[in-house]
Parts: structure tokens; sequence; C-alpha cells
């Protein structure tokens, strides 16, 4: 899985730029499924066909990033942020543009991290002018934090971007299992989860699935000063019960557990009072659905070093196996 994971990383996606990103992974999907789709969003959609209800797995392919709205006069671009930026995490950090071009995110001088905010910050691309800077990259052009992932000790991982580029190397490595899936299964990679989670409510309105599951990191309670909370690194796969976007439905949830239970996969229950995730519109989509999330533990969301645990993403693989090997 880490190989599916390096792989993704490569490849750029900030939210509304997921085409290459699609385009791979599709690639890649076309032997496991009937049929490999893209729609008019750029969402993937995987589908194997099957007897009884429809399954639907959605993980989303993009990421945050930014886009630049302006280059001045001496060289340095202006940007605004594409989905939730901390710039606290992201100040002199290199990043880098669609089109391979490196540079870094820098406050402007004299500014206090209290106010570490959009219109503070400037990206310097080593150019002396702006015709020297326009000749390299234009106004609309979109770039992210430089791609990482490392090793860990205890078996972690770090790197960026882990949301939601886990997700879907855990979808791409349980497609190779599909022949064991019961039901009718559709895997989406979705686009525009983090301006607003656009591209799951389409796909699912399109996919009309009796259950839909999401497959996106948490935010976890085990960092230093953290707000309680009962999900840890190493405890194993998270069933999300709510978030600030979604109460899932109560017997996915429950059903979800026992199947844990069943094949012995660690699991632990998840209650997320900020933020959400691509749940809500898959429940919302079209005359609705039972929806429910299988969650990764995530240290430090959002940052070019977000932690996860290799035993959390192993547990998240064969959850998601098991429930689509599953008879509903």
């Amino acid at each position: 899985m880490r190989t599916i994971l390096k792989k993704l990383l490569q490849i750029p996606s900030v939210s509304g730029r997921e085409a290459r990103l699609g385009e791979y992974i599709a690639g890649e999907m076309q032997p496991y499924f009937d049929t490999v789709e893209t729609d008019a969003l750029g969402n993937v959609l995987c589908r194997k066909r099957g007897e009884g209800k429809k399954l639907l797995f959605c993980a989303h392919m993009d990421e945050i990033g930014f886009i630049v709205t302006f280059i001045e006069e001496d060289g340095y671009l202006r940007c605004a942020p594409v989905g939730g930026i901390d710039f606290h995490a992201a100040a002199y950090s290199k990043v880098v543009f669609e089109n391979g071009r490196y540079g870094v995110l820098i406050p402007e001088e004299g500014t206090k991290p209290e106010d570490y905010k959009g219109d503070a910050f400037v990206v310097d691309i080593g150019a002396k002018s702006r015709e020297a800077a326009s000749c390299l990259v234009k106004v609309g052009d979109c770039f992210a934090l430089e791609s990482s992932m490392v090793s860990l000790a205890g078996g972690r991982i770090c790197g960026h971007p882990l949301d939601d580029k886990l997700g879907c190397a855990i979808l791409m490595s349980a497609a190779g299992d599909a022949a064991s899936f019961q039901n009718d299964i559709t895997f989406v990679f979705s686009v525009q989860e983090e301006v607003g989670l656009r591209g799951a409510r389409t796909a699912a309105f399109q996919a009309e699935p009796d259950f839909g599951i999401a497959v996106d990191v948490t935010l976890t309670g085990d960092t230093k000063g953290a707000k309680p909370m009962a999900v840890s690194l190493g405890k194993g796969a998270a069933i999300k019960l709510q978030d600030k976007s979604v109460i899932c439905d109560g017997y996915l949830a429950e059903k979800m557990a026992r199947i844990a239970e069943e094949k012995g996969i660690s699991y632990q229950k998840e209650i997320l009072t900020a933020g959400g995730s691509d749940t809500a519109a898959l429940q919302l989509a079209g005359a609705g659905c039972r929806a429910g999330c299988v969650s990764i533990p995530l240290r430090y969301c959002h940052s070019g070093v977000e932690m996860a645990d290799s035993k959390d993403i192993q547990a998240c693989r064969d959850l998601i196996c098991a429930i689509a090997q599953t008879k509903f």
C-alpha cells in the first residue's frame, strides 16, 4: 500500500485540479471493475455489478492548496487559499506549482504570528520582476506544499498530503479483492471535498446507493494539548458516529462494528466535534442513503507533517474489504 501511496503523493491534485490524478487512478482500476467512468466534475466511479444492495465507498482525491491571484512588480506572488489552510503550519514551506516550478511561502517581514492570514503571505519563486515571474507562472495557477513521505519509528509514517490520498490508496489496495465482493459495489474517487463536499454529492446522485461509506482521515485526541477525543493513533480503524456535518446511520455504524468484531479487526468509535467529510454529501444526495464513514486516524491534519500508523491503515483496508464481502 505504501507503493500506491507514494505514487499518489507525486501527482498534484489541488481542489478543482484533480484531472491528472483521476486519470491515473482510472487506469489502475480498470482490471478490477466492470465499468470505470469519469463524470463531468472529474469524479472517478468504478462499479462491480452484483446482486443485492448498492454499496458505495468514497475517498476524495483533492488536497488543500493555493491559487495565484496577483503578480507584484518585484516578482512576488499573491495567493488565496483553496480549502482550509492553517497559515501557521504552512509558513516558510516549499511549495510546488502544477508545472513543477518551486517557490517558498513566506509572511511579509514584520508580520506577527497572531496575524498569519492569507493576505499577509507572498510566494517567492526567485523572480526579480513581474515580467520574469509571468514567464514562469500565471494568475490562476495552483500550487501546494511540497509532497513528502518518510517512515518513522513504530510503524508510523509522516508526510503530506495524507488527507485523503491515504483513503484513495486504501481503496485502490482493496480493489485487488474485488472478485470476492458481494452486493453491487461502487468505488468513488471524488473531487472538491476540501471546498464543500461537491464531487461526492454528484457521484452519489448518479450511483443511487443504498449505503454510502466515506473513507477519510480524522483527528486524534492523543497529541499534546489536544481536546479529549476517543480516537488515538495505533488503535485501529475509526468508525464515525458523528461530525459537524453529519449524524451517521446508526444501523450501518453498528453493522460495521459487528463486522470488525467478527473478523478480529481493531476499531474505535469516532465523534468529531469540528470538521466534516464526504459522508454528509453521500447521505443527502438524491433521495438520500444510509451513510457512514471508515476514518483513518491522523495527527497534525492539514499540515506538512501529517502522521498515520500503519496498523490503522491496514485495519481500515481490512474493514472495507470485510464490509464489501458481507451480504447486506
